[in-house]
């Protein structure tokens, strides 16, 4: 279950001292064809590593032959030093793999700053020895070797008829949305054209990726890449495709949530009856990044005031006294008043469910968050340079 479950892949993960902790820290996998299709969507933030430039450029054609990831360094703000470490990284792999260099996809994850000539030597012989190391069970491998502060590893995969779709995603913090929000590679043996895959990326990620927002906190990485090599050679119905591909990637999102860094409470927020899709999106990303509201889940406190006091700072169109909130199941909240006792409401599983009802529509929007911990700051404040 994994990026190499689809036919015509081969991946490896390998270690290179990246990492002080000597674990696996480089990760390549090979699009074998027939096709070689790429996608990819890319963080928002406007301070970009130099993998994500280069990348941007590398996919525009929709031909992407393999992509390489390193952890344990971030290789941003590295100035022209660093974007020469990634222009080398896919010449390395382009020479050794026997095809250019402009269809080779790099990311990178770690520290900010991170990306001296030590740090390029050991990407370089990563590169190499992860190459060298290609299997067609090499797909778990490599998903241990994007990890940072995951705990574990995150892998997804559905099989249809005669086509499959696989996936490996890493991250465990910053993790709010801008198109993509984490580094996330996605295979596939169905048949598609650049175009289609691009469209179907893009409208998986806005349903899943984009609505994790667990720490209000985009990254300068963040990379979401589709690769199809067609080796099927079936091409699915549109429709069927998209449905699947939203399914791994709800898959890892949610594996994504539960491993959020220090996290104790999985908090689902559904929004229901907004006057329109992006009014509920707003109105639970609200929620989803007040810090007051993610402090007192932490507390077992059903505290439905501070859902309120966030859901008011938005342009979304709703009466504060016409609102009704359920916590786990409870109505806490009755047009914008007190309902159940809070004493009702069990907040002790991690698995917290919030319901808000706008009562002005039909649109709805689910957002993945999690509580603010102790945890939380004291790992952000241990992870430093």
């Amino acid at each position: 279950m994994s990026v190499t479950t689809p036919q015509g892949f081969a991946a490896a993960g390998v270690a290179v001292g990246l990492k002080s902790s000597g674990k696996p820290d480089v990760a390549v996998v090979v699009n074998r064809g027939p096709l070689k299709v790429g996608a990819a969507v890319f963080t928002s933030n406007r301070a970009k590593a130099n993998p994500i430039l280069w990348s941007q450029e590398v996919v525009r054609d929709g031909v992407v032959e393999a992509i390489v990831l390193n952890s344990g360094g971030a290789n941003c703000f590295t100035g022209s030093f660093g974007f020469q470490t990634t222009h080398q990284t896919a010449e390395k792999a382009a020479e050794l793999l026997d095809v250019s260099a402009g269809d080779i996809l790099v990311c990178s994850t770690g520290l900010i700053g991170t990306g001296d000539e030590v740090f390029r030597a050991k990407v370089l012989a990563g590169t190499e020895q992860g190459i060298a190391e290609l299997s067609a069970d090499g797909g778990e491998a490599a998903s241990l070797a994007i990890m940072t502060t995951d705990s574990r590893p995150k892998r997804s995969a559905v099989t249809k008829d005669g086509w499959s779709i696989g996936g490996m995603a890493k991250g465990a913090g910053m993790l709010a949305p801008g198109l993509a929000t984490m580094l996330v590679v996605i295979t596939t043996d169905a048949v598609l054209d650049a175009a289609q895959a691009d469209a179907a990326l893009r409208r998986a990620t806005g349903r899943t990726f984009d609505r994790l927002d667990s720490d209000g906190c985009m990254s300068t990485n963040d990379q979401v890449t589709l690769m199809v090599s067609g080796a099927s050679g079936i091409t699915p119905d549109a429709d069927a495709f998209a449905a699947a591909l939203a399914e791994v990637c709800q898959d890892l999102a949610k594996q994504l949530q539960g491993d959020a860094e220090g996290s104790s409470h999985d908090i689902t927020i559904e929004v229901v009856n907004a006057a329109s899709e992006e009014d509920a999106v707003e109105v639970g990303r609200s929620v989803a990044r007040n810090n007051l509201f993610k402090a007192a889940v932490f507390g077992n406190d059903p505290n439905w005031g501070r859902v309120l006091a966030a859901i008011g700072t938005t342009q979304a169109a709703f009466d504060p006294y016409d609102v009704d909130v359920w916590m786990n199941g409870v109505r806490v909240c009755s047009a914008g008043g007190p309902d159940a006792p809070r004493e009702a409401v069990d907040l002790t599983p991690r698995a917290t469910d919030l319901v808000i009802d706008l009562k002005v529509g039909v649109a709805t929007a689910t957002i993945l968050t999690n509580d603010l911990t102790h945890d939380y700051v004291h790992e952000n404040s241990a992870y430093s340079s």
